[in-house]
This record gives structure tokens, sequence and C-alpha cells, in this order.
């Protein structure tokens, strides 16, 4: 028997949820493990190049893996094109950034960034093979394979790093489990799928997309800019003091991690879904006079689509600000107890970046309803806008200090929040109102949450058992007062892994 579209969004969560919540336990023992053994000077040089490597990878997929995703009934000439594209595009963009090394050396006053950049933008053009496999597993809402994929090439690659880190190969480490990791993701996604890439290669596909493409990849370049616009500016600002950078680096990445494990969730399931309940009609941008990109079922209507989308608001908000507020509390403790006091210097950047952090993955889910209407143009204008007044605001603070411009970057991308909920009205029609109905009573309530458990575990002084009273008690106050509140999504997510796990 089929499964309906409730059970694809369930099990997609499920197994979305395992992967984001096993991925990010693994990363936190690697992270764990590579910041005990290296210092922040030696995360910095890593830290620098990033955003390199991040815009080539969006540069070689240029959007149309996203395009595959949004079609109704992708073809294996449509995958077989997004192939031969994204190699092509990976093999011409490394050798670019191959000969741009010595520059980007020069730019960071970093000598060892030319030999470091030039190995760790293989592993990009490595995952350039796996990008359409990718996109099928996608959009076949494969969500457990994904899983099994994504955990094995962490396992393998963070051993990699660890082995390398204790036989003192630096940074080195951190740029081979790159290498290893993007290795490992293309070698498992081709085990999953049953398609292969044929040598008959048709880019008809390829231009029927572009325009909507093109959208999604200057999107996505925004995006990585804006994700990783602080390490880069920090890093030149700030290239006498390396230990300023990699405590940055170190902070981001925690609260990245924390956040994408809701996000993940979304981004597996979000776009799928909300194409398959979009209504026709919505619809306004066409890939092709005589293909849409995104049509939905004729017989649904916007009301559906507008449940459907708050109730991934509630979910999100029932699990994502609990999370990251509760980091926030605990990241003094957090630090201390897992990569030492050396990094102390990190732990005022995470408490801030925390509290932005928790409204990080509802641009995810705001961002997948935009493209599932097939509006790209305005996806990529949205950001375009947000990267352009971030600019403006860093440039306006930076002298007055790092935790200035990270207070400023964490305000600003609240608010902005609010432009992409005005857009959403005018798509489905859902209100402000509702928005906050839905999500504003967990923000609170955690807030509360957060504050009591802070003030109540004061008097202890011991680091592991501060941090362990604040996380159960937290956790149990959370858990505890939704049941006494009855709300619903808590209840439907334990009757769906009592489900599961019935024989």
């Amino acid at each position: 028997m089929a499964e309906t579209l409730k059970e694809k969004t369930a099990k997609g969560l499920f197994w979305g949820g395992l992967s984001g919540g096993m991925t990010q336990v693994l990363n936190v023992v690697i992270g764990i493990l590579l910041g005990r053994m290296l210092s922040p000077d030696e995360w910095a040089p890593i830290s620098m190049i990033t955003i390199f490597s991040a815009i080539a990878g969006n540069l070689q997929s240029s959007g149309f893996s996203t395009a595959i995703v949004n079609m109704k009934q992708p073809t294996a000439n449509d995958y077989n094109a997004v192939f031969w594209f994204n190699v092509s595009m990976g093999f011409v963009l490394y050798w670019l950034l191959f000969a741009a090394a010595p520059f980007i050396a020069l730019f960071f006053e970093q000598p060892c960034l030319t030999n470091l950049s030039r190995l760790i933008f293989l592993a990009f053009f490595i995952s350039s093979f796996g990008i359409s496999t990718q996109a099928y597993l996608t959009k076949n809402m494969m969500q457990r394979e994904i899983a099994i994929v994504n955990l094995s090439a962490l396992m393998v690659s963070g051993t990699v790093a660890v082995t390398l880190a204790l036989k003192g190969y630096s940074y080195w480490s951190l740029a081979w489990q790159q290498i290893v990791n993007s290795a490992v993701l293309v070698v498992g996604r081709f085990f999953f799928v049953k398609w292969r890439p044929s040598l008959k290669v048709d880019f008809t596909p390829i231009r029927q997309t572009y325009r909507f493409a093109m959208s999604i990849l200057v999107t996505m370049v925004i995006n990585t800019v804006n994700s990783n616009i602080l390490t880069f500016i920090f890093g030149k600002l700030f290239t006498k003091t390396p230990a300023t950078v990699g405590n940055f680096f170190q902070a981001f990445k925690w609260n990245t991690m924390a956040y994408q494990v809701v996000g993940g969730m979304l981004e597996q399931v979000a776009q799928p879904v909300l194409v398959e309940t979009s209504p026709p009609a919505l619809i306004p941008e066409q890939s092709s006079p005589t293909r849409s990109l995104s049509q939905g079922e004729g017989a649904e209507n916007v009301e559906r689509l507008r449940r459907v989308f708050r109730k991934m608001l509630r979910f999100t908000a029932f699990v994502s600000f609990p999370a990251l507020l509760g980091l926030s509390m605990v990241s003094e403790e957090f630090i201390l107890a897992t990569i030492g006091a050396k990094w102390q210097g990190c732990v005022p950047l995470l408490r801030i970046l925390c509290i932005g952090g928790a409204f990080m993955p509802f641009y995810s889910l705001y961002k997948n309803l935009v493209i599932s209407q097939g509006r790209g143009a305005l996806n990529m204008w949205l950001n375009v806008v947000q990267i352009v007044l971030q600019l403006l605001l860093i440039l306006m603070t930076y002298r007055k200090g790092i935790i200035t411009v990270v207070w400023t970057y964490t305000v600003f991308n609240i608010l902005w929040l609010c432009v992409w909920q005005l857009y959403a009205k005018r798509l489905i029609g859902i209100r402000l109102a509702d928005m906050l109905k839905d999500t504003l009573p967990f923000g609170c309530i955690s807030l509360i949450i957060m504050v009591l458990t802070w003030w109540v575990t004061q008097p202890l002084t011991n680091v592991y058992g501060l941090l362990a009273a604040r996380v159960v008690m937290a956790g149990l106050l959370y858990v505890g007062l939704m049941k006494l509140l009855r709300v619903r999504i808590l209840d439907e997510c334990i009757n769906f892994i009592l489900k599961r796990n019935k024989p």
C-alpha cells in the first residue's frame, strides 16, 4: 500500500531527526576530541578559507539539483544532465581556485594557506560527483538512506581526522577530514541510488531550468556569504591575532551544529511536501512553456497548504527554542567541560550566536515555501537585500569590537524574518498573528525555563555537575510543562516514536 503524504512527512521527519540528532552527537564527540588536540591558532587557517570552498560548491551545483527536486517527475535524462554539468563545473572551478591559492594566502598574510587551500578545494570537486544522487534521494524522500550515508561519512572522516591530529598533523587533519567525508558521501549515495550516469549527455534540462536554477544559485551564494561573512571579515581584521578568529569559528561551529539538527529535518522534507501540497494556481513561474517545475494536486487548496506550513512552524518552534536557548544558557559549562579552558574566549560569542540560532531553522522553512511556489527570484532578492544590509551594519559596528558585531548580526537576522513572513502572507495568506500564535508560546516558555534553571542551579560549582544539572532540569521542566499544557505537537511526536518502535 502506497504511503500517504502525512506518512511520508512523518517518516521523513523521523529519519531526518534521527540522522540530525546522531550526526550532531558524532559531531560533538569529534569536535570535542579535535578541540582538545588543536589550539585556536590551529583552527584559524581552516576557518579563513571555508567561504571559498563553500561558494565553489554552490557554483558547481548552480541550483540545478534544487530544480530537480522541484520537478513533479524528473527523468533519468534530467539527473544525467545535472550530473555532467556539476562535474564539469567542479573541474573548472577547482583549477581556478588552485591558481588563486597564493593570492588567498597573501590576502590573509598566512603562507600556509597556499598548499592547505589547494588540498581542501579538492573536496568540493569530489563532492560534485554526488550532487545528482543526493537530489535523487531527496526527491524520493529516502531519508533512511540519507541518514545512513551521512552518518557513515561522518564516522569515517572523523576517525581519520582524530588519528591524524594524534600524530601531530595539526590543521592538515581538518583538511583531510573534508576530503574523506566528500569521498564517502559520493560512494554511499551511488550505493543506494539505482540511477547511473550515462555518457549520452543531453543538456536540454539545463537550458529549460536555467532561469529557475540561476536564481537558486545566486541565493545559495548569498546564503553562503551570509553564513561565513563574519569569519571571513574577522580573518582579515584580526590577522595578527588568529586566536580571535579561531574562537569565533569554534563558537559559530557549535551554534550551527545545534540549529542544523532542526533545520536538517525540515530541509529534507519541506520542499517535496510543500510542492506536493501546492495548488497549481499558486505557482506563477514556469520552467518552460511545456513543463512546470512544481505541480500540486488539483484537488488540494490553499487552506491545506497553510495548515501544513503552520504545523511545520509549530514543530520548528517546539524543538528549536529550547535546544538553542538551552545551549546559550550552558555555554560556559559546555565549553569548559568539553574542549577546555583554552577556548574560554568563545563562550560569550556562543551565548549570543545561540540566541539568533534559535530562529535560523525558520529561514529554512520560509525559503522552502517560497521555492515550492516557483518563486526563485523572490527567494534570491530577499537574500541579496539581507546580505547587503548585514554588510553595511558590520562596517558600521566593527570598530566597536567583535561582541558588538555579533550582537548586531544576531538581532538583524531575527528581525529579518518579519520580511519573509510578509511574503508568506502574500503567497498563502498566513498572517503574522498566526505565525506568532504558532511560535511565540514555545519561545516564551523556553526562555522562562532557562532563566529559572540558571537561577536555581547557580550554587553549584563543579563544571560537570552544573552542566548535567542544568540540562536535566531544563529538559524535564520543558517536557513536563508541555504535557501539563497538553501541547498536541508533543503527543504527536511521542505517538509516532512509539508507533515506529512497535514490532
